[in-house]
């Protein structure tokens, strides 16, 4: 009997598992490690994108757009561009999943950035200079948030080139004017009937950097409130002492606020609570006086006096008591104080409950997130409220799980700062931590039985 007549087709179950096994050691390896050349290409296309102005008043939209698009067509991705506000493109890509009819996963980051002052920046904070002997990528945007949105390209590039398939669709944003308030980007899109077909389960979206080793996760961020209080009384000579001045109403309501905000510091400085969970008020700008050319006019009270508020409000907020602080003690009308909202956004969610998302065991997300950036090496500090407002925020209003989560350890927070900057070896670990991610949640069935799977049934 011949050697040839012994070699026997393993069962087709063994040759599926074969099969499966090396897929797996395939992406496990491309996760782990990536050549010194793909790291240095990754670097240098971070780079062109930090290089594209996007500061507001004026962001070039147009130049962003085309140069993620190039990008998306390399990885393989659809991409659609709307614009639901004139002249403000959002650009939406898939990643077209096995399972469509699964709940989609939505990657967010916005395209928009705050201005800088050059002159005050080491490096120009345009020209994405990468310092050699510090390894640190200077650049506005390096920490808030081109980091992330081309994380999650570079992520989607390697798993498909390992030849990862996803379960679900996955969608990934690049919106515009999140830092002047979203209203006429995400505000818009959540709205749209666009974003109701992608049947979206679960949004990441931007966090921050953090100094230690532990990364910074986000399950919910306080609302604002920014408002003007302003004062009115009798003019009069500026030597003479008057009862209910304008100026005097005001500075006992900034007292009074002063006070407010320093036992809410407090709190944080004691480590009684973090930075997320008190409600924080800093003053914007104080208005008064009769101008001059030169100056002011020094021997005349004036009339009216103004102060600007950004308050920032917690979920877990007894909003009633500070509406009532501020009726009754910041701006009585008893004193000649009036006060107007420029913006106030709710706590709560469109279902009249706080606009959270569960970060522990009672969410199936959130358990995925955890391990997966656990298998890539990380680890996730405790849950946080975010302490300023992102566009996670209209996900959370609509009743959608939203995490917010930039994977940058050992890192300091230097967003809207001067000398923004993100360390390269940073940046690259980041992308290994999103490949995890994406691959955990792209292949989650969360107990859904898609019309896939029946179809096979």
């Amino acid at each position: 009997m011949g050697t040839k007549n012994l070699r026997r087709k393993p069962p087709a179950s063994m040759a599926t598992a074969s099969t499966t096994l090396l897929l797996s050691l395939a992406l496990l390896a491309s996760a782990a490690t990536a050549s010194p050349s793909s790291d240095a290409d990754a670097i240098s296309r971070f780079q062109e994108y930090l290089r594209i102005d996007t500061a507001q008043p004026a962001p070039d939209y147009a130049a962003a757009v085309a140069f993620l698009r190039g990008q998306a067509s390399e990885a393989g991705l659809e991409a659609r561009t709307l614009e639901l506000a004139a002249g403000k493109p959002l650009l939406l890509l898939r990643w077209h999943g096995r399972r469509p009819s699964l709940p989609s996963i939505l990657l967010n980051s916005h395209t928009d950035v705050v201005p800088s002052e050059p002159q005050k920046w080491d490096h120009p904070p345009f020209s994405a200079a990468l310092d050699e002997a510090s390894g640190r990528i200077y650049a506005r945007g390096s920490q808030d948030m081109k980091c992330v949105g081309m994380q999650y390209l570079e992520a989607i590039r390697r798993l498909h080139s390992a030849g990862f398939v996803p379960d679900r669709n996955i969608y990934i944003t690049f919106v515009p004017d999140e830092e002047i308030g979203g209203h006429e980007g995400v505000e818009l899109f959540v709205l749209s009937k666009e974003f109701k077909e992608l049947n979206v389960g679960l949004v990441l979206d931007e966090g921050l950097a953090s100094p230690r080793e532990e990364y910074r996760v986000f399950y919910a961020e306080r609302s604002p409130w920014w408002l003007t209080i302003k004062a009115k009384g009798a003019p009069g000579h500026g030597a003479k002492l008057y009862d209910g001045s304008a100026m005097e109403n005001l500075m006992k309501t900034v007292e009074a606020i002063r006070r407010f905000r320093t036992s809410q510091f407090d709190l944080v400085k004691s480590g009684e609570k973090a930075e997320g969970d008190v409600v924080s008020v800093n003053f914007a700008y104080l208005k008064a006086g009769t101008p001059t050319p030169t100056g002011f006019v020094m021997n005349l009270q004036p009339s009216e006096a103004e102060v600007g508020l950004d308050i920032r409000i917690p979920p877990s907020a007894h909003v009633e008591a500070l509406q009532r602080r501020l009726v009754e003690e910041w701006a009585p009308s008893s004193r000649n104080l009036t006060f107007e909202f420029k913006q106030k956004m709710s706590v709560l969610d469109n279902f009249g409950k706080p606009a959270i998302t569960p970060a522990d065991s009672t969410n199936p997300w959130w358990l995925l997130l955890e391990e997966a950036v656990k298998s890539a090496g990380g680890k996730l500090g405790k849950p946080e409220i975010f302490p300023a407002s992102t566009d996670a925020r209209y996900f959370r209003q609509i009743g959608l799980p939203a995490f917010g989560f930039s994977p940058m350890a050992n890192t300091p927070i230097l967003l809207h700062d001067h000398n923004e900057f993100l360390h390269k070896d940073e940046y690259l670990r980041g992308i290994g931590i999103y490949q995890s991610i994406i691959k955990a949640l792209a292949t989650h069935k969360d107990g859904v039985k898609d019309d896939e799977s029946r179809a096979e049934l």
